[in-house]
């Protein structure tokens, strides 16, 4: 088992918690180099009636402060899909080292799909980037989610 498997379950878990609250099941994690937790977060968008309050968002927010500064340089972030344009841009500007995810998507991705924040030249920092981790698992519970709301 590689080292970035070891994390998405953790992500997952935080995404499983978001559905039970009634959020999109989005889940974050981010760790040290030295392989430590350093935060986890799901979605909050409804609970904290805040637009902004995606898994990545919290997850980022809580790390810096747990870390007394504003850039997570050597860190990375697990996140169970693909980040959307604004969270992308906080990667960048967090200058997280890596980041793995989970499913793709197509509709507001903006990673692989849309975008592509990370190949714009105003981009400053672009992570290393690996996608489809745990995917099926992701998506699962993704479309899960969105069948009961139907």
């Amino acid at each position: 088992m590689t080292r970035f498997r070891t994390y998405m379950p953790l992500a997952l878990e935080q995404a499983r918690a978001a559905g039970l609250r009634g959020e999109v099941p989005v889940g974050a994690v981010i760790v040290s180099e030295r392989g430590a937790v350093v935060a986890a977060a799901g979605n909050r968008t409804r609970e904290l009636s805040d637009p902004t309050a995606h898994a990545e968002m919290l997850a980022i927010r809580a790390a810096c402060a747990a870390l007394g500064q504003e850039r997570l340089t050597g860190h990375d972030l697990y996140v169970t899909l693909e980040p959307c344009p604004m969270c992308a841009m906080a990667i960048s500007y967090a200058r997280i080292r890596r980041l793995y995810f989970g499913a793709a998507d197509p509709k507001s991705g903006g990673i692989t799909q849309g975008p592509r924040i990370f190949a714009h030249a105003q981009c400053h920092h672009a992570p290393e980037v690996y996608d489809g981790i745990d995917a099926e698992d992701a998506q699962a519970l993704l479309q899960d989610f969105f069948a009961r709301l139907r």
